[in-house]
């Protein structure tokens, strides 16, 4: 659930965004997952849903490393843009099951809420349904595609 406020926007980064609606200090958290609100699947429960809704959750969802549960953001949440040079950081915390996203640098009114959750979202996991997903569906789009190949080269760079 999202502990700031924001609007969803159209983004320069891609499709629609997360803007602050207000001012964000370093430090604060912005996003916790809150049981009854955000969702928890199991990879049963997504293969037994229809195939519009395994689709939909292929973009919205990511697989906890820790529980080992796909996460659903049932807010804004969801519209979190990547950005290696992100103003948010998402990570495992021990005292929490979910991942905990936190403003990173002061935000501005009006400035997109980023995050490089390439680390917990796209690491590759063995048993991953989202892959099952975008191969049985034919869903691996060229976005999806070129910030895989993107990712991986900013990180060989860096290095």
């Amino acid at each position: 659930m999202l502990y700031v406020k924001t609007k969803v926007l159209p983004s320069k980064i891609h499709g629609l965004g997360l803007f602050a609606d207000e001012f964000i200090p370093k430090g604060t958290v912005v996003w916790r997952f809150m049981p009854g609100f955000d969702q928890r699947f199991t990879r049963e429960q997504i293969l037994a849903f229809p195939e519009l809704l395994q689709t939909y959750l292929y973009t919205y969802v990511w697989k906890n490393k820790k529980s080992g549960f796909y996460i659903f953001c049932a807010d804004g949440g969801k519209y979190f843009n990547y950005s290696k040079d992100s103003n948010c950081f998402s990570d495992y915390r021990d005292n929490e099951e979910e991942v905990v996203t936190t403003a990173i640098k002061d935000i501005q009114i009006g400035k997109e809420l980023t995050d490089n959750y390439y680390p917990y979202a796209y690491e590759a996991i063995e048993g991953n349904v989202l892959d099952e997903i975008a191969e049985k569906y034919n869903i691996g789009n060229d976005f999806e595609i070129n910030f895989q190949e993107k990712y991986k080269k900013e990180n060989q760079n860096s290095r």
